[in-house]
């Protein structure tokens, strides 16, 4: 989760002011903050997709729960969020990470260790001279 609340609530504003206002459909928001990254850093099937040998880190959306974005119901580590009074229309209600649920209704249920760091590789969009 990032200190300025984005990593935490940028998905939530995605889904929110793409999907439920018909900007992009769900597939292309799947694929525009998962797919894509996992392909870019050579992480793709292992993360990024649901499949037999991938991991299983999934965050389950309600589609329908209404919140209002502010600093006391997020897990960051900074004292305000630059999107403090936002209204959003969808939002994760449950983690899993590995198989093992680690946020259920918005409580943090996991434990330090239950993720497995993942090394990325160097993209191919990055060049050894400059553009």
């Amino acid at each position: 989760m990032g200190k300025s609340g984005r990593g935490e609530t940028g998905l939530s504003i995605q889904f929110s002011e793409g999907v439920q206002k018909g900007r992009i459909d769900l597939n292309r928001f799947v694929a525009l903050t998962a797919t894509n990254h996992a392909k870019l850093y050579g992480m793709y099937p292992q993360k990024g997709t649901i499949a037999i040998g991938s991991d299983a880190d999934l965050a389950l959306w309600d589609p329908t729960k209404n919140v209002t974005i502010t600093n006391d119901i997020l897990q960051q580590g900074c004292d305000y969020s630059p999107y403090e009074g936002l209204e959003v229309k969808g939002w994760p209600v449950h983690t899993i990470v590995r198989g093992k649920t680690v946020v259920k209704d918005g409580e943090v249920t996991g434990q330090k260790g239950d993720g497995k760091y993942l090394a990325r590789q160097k993209s191919n969009l990055v060049t050894s001279t400059p553009v």
